[in-house]
């Protein structure tokens, strides 16, 4: 008999009552160091005591009104985003696969509004990952998540990750728009070369075509820039972003320039529920602790030292690992065993990882971790490491 919950998910048999910063307490009594994160989501840690306190706040104030009317707290997140960024406007949604819509729908738009409707397909990347709705499954490269949802959603062009020849060999008459991840965190941990991105960017300004990246899991300080493409110094058209921008909290966005988006009119998109006063109480409040001078500069440490443990462990257990990968605490390792293996492993031993493609071990912790959780987590590491032989 089916469950009452749709079984959709692989879970782990665990229960999370509460946590605190980088910590997860089961309701048996069991304590999580969580590497994971909620999957690069909980960018603050659990109960961040600045975000709990926006929250409530908030929450005894108005919790929705729908877009029917000014948010303003839209205009806040919106106002801060924009003096950050490349861009000039944003739409705010629910999650990263409805931002990732809205990057799709811009590109298709802009093309419209400047007389060239045929101009619609998008060039995308293998091994990418963009969302679970149809159209973001067919600009994604994950089998899984296609396997009987056909047909697939058409007006997308793949080419291999990194291989700027393709990528120019995949642009003609009918392109609209370049979309990528700057770091692919499902499809492996792998970091766009920078001169790749520059070279695209060119090609996307050479034929009037937008370039669009996909930072809903490396954006947010992750890498520990705000948004991973600033390390390239390139800048896009288009942007999603989710995951860390609520710290745990459902809420996404699109940003784009104005030449982007100047389309996008009223009716041209919407979303009942995005951008609504709760939502917006958390990005303010993650914003408030990101842009503190010493947040950043304190993620590139961490990340250093964390990357520096994870080399070191390549060179311990070559017969496990082939090479670090990533970017920031955006951080994973290159298996040479099965790598949910070791995410099983290290999950009953109190370390909380991720899966992530190409045989990867992904670690995407809170950016608030400390020195001392990096050593906790590399003892537990090292602990099924040297006793691997043993469960094989």
């Amino acid at each position: 008999m089916i469950p009452s919950v749709m079984p959709t998910y692989a879970r782990f048999d665990v229960v999370f009552e509460r946590g605190e910063g980088p910590w997860l307490y089961a309701a048996d009594g069991r304590r999580f160091l969580d590497f994971a994160a909620g999957i690069a989501v909980c960018a603050l840690g659990h109960c961040h005591p600045h975000l709990v306190a926006a929250l409530k706040a908030q929450a005894e104030k108005l919790w929705h009104c729908s877009n029917l009317y000014r948010i303003a707290g839209q205009e806040r997140v919106s106002a801060r985003l924009a003096a950050k960024t490349f861009a000039d406007t944003m739409f705010f949604g629910n999650s990263g696969a409805e931002a990732n819509e809205c990057a799709i729908k811009i590109a298709r738009r802009y093309q419209f509004d400047n007389g060239r409707p045929e101009r619609y397909r998008i060039v995308v990347m293998s091994t990418a990952f963009h969302g679970r709705t149809l159209a973001t499954v067919a600009a994604g490269d994950q089998a899984k998540g296609k396997h009987g949802f056909g047909p697939e959603t058409e007006g997308f062009d793949r080419v291999a990750f990194g291989d700027l020849d393709a990528a120019k060999e995949a642009v003609g008459p009918e392109t609209a728009a370049i979309l990528l991840e700057p770091v692919q965190g499902e499809g492996g941990m792998r970091a766009a070369d920078f001169a790749y991105l520059r070279a695209l960017r060119a090609l996307a300004d050479e034929n009037d075509i937008l370039l669009m990246f996909d930072e809903v899991q490396c954006g947010m300080g992750r890498t520990g820039k705000l948004f991973a493409h600033e390390w390239s110094g390139v800048t896009p058209d288009v942007m999603s972003i989710a995951k860390g921008l609520g710290g745990g909290f459902p809420v996404g966005a699109c940003l784009a320039t104005e030449r982007a988006a100047k389309a996008m009119t009223p009716g041209s998109h919407g979303s009942t529920f995005g951008g609504n006063p709760l939502a917006m109480a958390a990005a303010d409040a993650v914003l408030d602790v990101i842009e503190d001078p010493a947040f950043l500069p304190r993620v590139n440490q961490v990340a250093e030292i964390l990357r520096a443990a994870l080399a070191e462990r390549v060179v311990r257990f070559p017969h496990l690992f082939e090479e670090v990968r990533g970017l920031g605490l955006m951080a994973g390792l290159k298996c040479r065993v099965t790598n949910t293996d070791l995410v099983n492993r290290l999950f009953e031993e109190g370390l909380l990882s991720v899966s992530a493609g190409d045989n990867t071990l992904r670690f995407v912790p809170p950016l608030i971790i400390e020195k001392e959780h990096v050593e906790a987590a590399m003892a537990i590491l090292d602990r099924v490491c040297e006793t691997w032989k043993d469960t094989q």
